[in-house]
């Protein structure tokens, strides 16, 4: 861990755990007290660790255990990992969701799943988030969540976007891959009901890496005032050699009670202070949504052929336009 006074110009030295644990995906989150708490996976993603700092990231405490981690290999040779995601509301509790098979029977497709804590080191048990039923064959994974941080307790609000296959069970070629969202008012007692955002999208259309079609490893959401926005990578048919894939957000969304429906929005691309994703932008392409009812929005091309690493892409929580970081 490393960090900063003075917004990032200068970094202190990088600091371990006291017990020189390894892992990926960390994603450090602060309270109110100045209390830092990190998520993070192991370094072979079958355990989820927490380790924390209550001074400022001058020493960080041992990582403890959260939970082992089930998985579901996705179908298609689709690049796909338990990294969390996490965020945290305003009286400092501490959310982390992951992709997890340990609700459905031998384990044959992934939920999305969550746990919480209020100080990094003693943690709920895992629950499901209920996006359809265990018996469904649909396999969710990539989740990013969005916990607003002016709510708390029984009122906060939650959004998660993630990917989906409509049946667990398919190909490379048969494939279709989708961008839902899911919501809560209350903290995660109840969920809304579930909401395709963007897709289908066909395989082919993502560029390959050594560990298969990636999409991206990450996905992330944020809430600016009332609004929660999921940021995503979203592709479309290439054009030749041409990949032909973007960042999006969707406009409309909110977080509902489960007894309100979601409403199914326009997808649009955010503007970026610096491109995610080397390439050029054209402009006037158009953006598929649910019902095939297309959207105008300018979409970075690149290359095909070459594996483009796109990481975690998150919004500013504010009416400026929307940041890659």
């Amino acid at each position: 861990m490393s960090t900063s006074t003075d917004g990032g110009l200068t970094w202190g030295s990088r600091l371990k755990p006291a017990n020189n644990a390894t892992g990926l995906g960390g994603q450090p989150l602060v309270q109110p007290n100045g209390t830092v708490i990190v998520p993070i996976d192991n370094a072979n993603e079958t355990r989820l660790l927490a380790f924390t700092s209550t001074n400022g990231g001058a020493s960080w405490n041992s990582t403890v255990n959260v939970t082992t981690i089930q998985i579901h290999t996705v179908a298609g040779s689709l690049r796909s990992g338990p990294l969390p995601s996490a965020e945290i509301d305003g009286s400092g509790k501490v959310y982390v969701v992951w992709q997890d098979c340990r609700f459905r029977s031998a384990c044959r497709s992934n939920d999305i799943v969550m746990t919480t804590s209020m100080n990094g080191t003693t943690w709920t048990a895992v629950t499901r988030v209920p996006i359809d039923a265990t018996s469904s064959s649909v396999d969710h994974f990539i989740p990013g969540i969005a916990v607003d941080r002016n709510t708390s307790g029984g009122s906060t609000r939650i959004a998660i976007g993630y990917y989906y296959y409509p049946v667990r069970n398919c190909t490379a070629s048969t494939c279709q891959l989708f961008q839902g969202y899911v919501s809560s008012a209350n903290g995660g007692a109840t969920w809304s009901v579930t909401a395709p955002i963007a897709g289908p999208m066909t395989l082919s259309w993502l560029p390959n890496t050594t560990q298969g079609r990636m999409v991206g490893d990450y996905e992330s959401a944020s809430f600016a005032g009332t609004a929660a926005l999921p940021v995503f990578a979203l592709a479309q048919a290439n054009s030749g050699t041409v990949f032909n894939e973007a960042m999006y957000t969707s406009l409309g969304l909110s977080a509902a009670r489960s007894s309100a429906s979601v409403e199914v929005p326009m997808v649009t691309e955010p503007t970026f202070e610096s491109a995610p994703v080397p390439g050029k932008l054209e402009p006037g392409t158009q953006a598929p949504v649910p019902g095939g009812v297309p959207v105008n929005a300018d979409t970075q091309t690149s290359s095909a052929g070459a594996s483009v690493d796109a990481g975690s892409v998150s919004t500013a929580v504010s009416e400026t336009p929307l940041t890659s970081r």
